[in-house]
């Protein structure tokens, strides 16, 4: 078991400090902008929460600015706290449950939602101008998940083509190197 908290704690902050001007803006996901982005989160967060306790939702699709709620700067930090103290409880990192349609242990779904909070954090903090760090034990869980995912699966659906990155760059571009994103995005 890891503690999600730290991650889900970083992007609330982010999210808490995003201005309407920003929601338009572009993001490293090429299909979304930031209130898009904030969606998706909004709704990955009540997806994977439901996954930890068993009960998964169906149909949660998610990546809509049009959907995003109002309050999006309380009820998106709060959802990210619920969700982290969700994979507090022993019971969720065992046995199977259902995330996005997908079937996987518990322990595997523990490990995908981080990679979403880690990955969509970093998105947010490049797309509004924001620094980025997340705890080093964080990045190895990541890495070893980005790391486990083969150019077969690399359609875009998940990750797109991995960004050639140097090997001895540090451990965050080499994590978002391997989930398609380029570290050195910018909005310039």
């Amino acid at each position: 078991m890891f503690d999600l908290t730290p991650a889900a704690d970083r992007l609330a902050g982010l999210v808490r400090t995003v201005t309407d001007g920003d929601l338009k803006a572009p993001t490293p996901c090429p299909d979304y902008t930031v209130g898009d982005l904030l969606d998706h989160v909004n709704g990955l967060s009540v997806a994977f929460t439901m996954a930890a306790r068993k009960t998964p939702l169906e149909g949660t699709a998610s990546g809509d600015a049009a959907r995003l709620p109002l309050d999006f700067r309380e009820s998106v930090p709060a959802r990210l706290a619920e969700l982290a103290q969700a994979w507090q409880v022993p019971a969720a990192w065992e046995g199977m449950t259902r995330a996005g349609g997908v079937d996987l242990p518990g322990e595997v779904a523990a490990a995908v939602a981080l990679d979403e909070i880690v990955l969509h954090g970093w998105d947010l903090a490049k797309a509004t101008g924001q620094p980025f760090e997340v705890e080093e034990g964080l990045l190895q869980v990541v890495h070893g998940f980005v790391s486990s995912i083969g150019p077969d699966d690399r359609d875009g659906s998940l990750f797109g083509a991995a960004v050639e990155v140097d090997a001895n760059a540090p451990l965050l571009d080499r994590v978002l190197g391997l989930s398609g994103r380029d570290p050195a995005w910018s909005l310039d």
